[in-house]
């Protein structure tokens, strides 16, 4: 059976990739996450395009967890749909990661980061994606409960066995993170990247995690680059009625969030990127990959095209010393 989906012949011309870190592994400045859309929850083929679309502009990391959905694992499965009816034959171009450490299953053994619940959960998505291999396997947040040594040494055991062929943190603070690489380089298995939440709105990495990933030469992938929709133009004329702040559901972002301070701030910054002819989103992703010490800027997509338009920011990561002044006096 062949696959039934042919990509784009010149999927790599206009794409701009990144080394991870000091690894030998370049990354797409833009990767594609699938926290929110491709659960069970979610269409199917619209998922199934986007992936589509994603794979034509470059994009050749997608970045999951076993939690994504909802319901959690449901993001994996579908996933792997996808990949079975698309894109089996282009595995090799592929960077696929996975991720363990919230909640997914009842007892003493289904979150955190104990050798038990990362190697279970790294079976587990496996066989939900129906891969032999992630290409990085992520601790998704730090174990008060467990012993550093236990989580990193599950992380090397998951790469020395072949179910991934690099380890990555996520959501650990600078200190954490420096211990975290000092286990893993002692084990053999080294860290390849860092995972953290960072935005215009978000700026918790610049207060040490990243003079810590650029010293270590490890990579850095960040999440919630638009802060969750905030900084587009969604929300400039009210909440729309199928926006993720109207939903009771919403996991981070809710309607006392979105304050006439806030708003005020996005409407100043989409002025600018006008200035730029830029969408705000592009210019938030552009802001953050000004900085070469981000491999690459996670996002989310409901559609195609806004994919498209994200992936766009691409073409403009420059920012004169003026606007980087202005875009400072907005947020302060």
């Amino acid at each position: 059976m062949q696959d039934s989906y042919a990509p784009a012949n010149n999927r790599y011309n206009n794409m701009l990739y990144r080394r991870c870190g000091k690894s030998g592994l370049n990354l797409p400045a833009v990767s594609l996450g699938l926290w929110h859309n491709f659960g069970f929850v979610d269409d199917f083929d619209t998922a199934r395009t986007i992936i589509q679309k994603a794979f034509d502009l470059g994009i050749t990391h997608f970045d999951l967890a076993n939690n994504y959905g909802p319901p959690a694992g449901s993001a994996e499965e579908n996933f792997g749909k996808i990949l079975k009816m698309d894109l089996r034959s282009y595995r090799d171009e592929m960077i696929v990661s996975t991720k363990a450490g919230y909640y997914m299953w009842e007892g003493p053994y289904g979150e955190w980061g104990s050798r038990k619940y990362l190697i279970s959960s790294c079976d587990q998505s496996l066989k939900r994606m129906g891969m032999e291999y992630v290409d990085i396997f992520y601790s998704h947040r730090p174990d008060p409960y467990t012993p550093f040594e236990e989580t990193m040494g599950a992380l090397d055991q998951i790469v020395r066995q072949g179910k991934a062929l690099y380890a990555g943190i996520s959501n650990y603070s600078p200190e954490q993170t420096k211990k975290a690489l000092k286990i893993l380089n002692d084990l053999g298995t080294p860290c390849l990247i860092h995972q953290p939440k960072y935005s215009m709105f978000e700026r918790t990495p610049e207060k040490g995690l990243l003079r810590v990933l650029k010293t270590e030469g490890i990579g850095c992938v960040v999440f919630s680059p638009l802060a969750q929709g905030l900084l587009t133009n969604r929300y400039l004329n009210g909440i729309p009625k199928d926006s993720r702040a109207a939903k009771t559901s919403a996991l981070f972002l809710n309607k006392e969030d979105i304050t006439l301070e806030v708003l005020n701030k996005v409407t100043k910054l989409n002025e600018l990127a006008g200035t730029r002819k830029q969408s705000l989103a592009q210019m938030a992703i552009a802001w953050l990959l000004k900085d070469e010490v981000i491999t690459s800027v996670l996002i989310g997509a409901s559609s195609p095209a806004q994919l498209v338009n994200n992936v766009g920011a691409i073409h403009n990561i420059k920012f004169s010393k003026g606007e980087l002044q202005e875009i400072e006096k907005i947020l302060n």
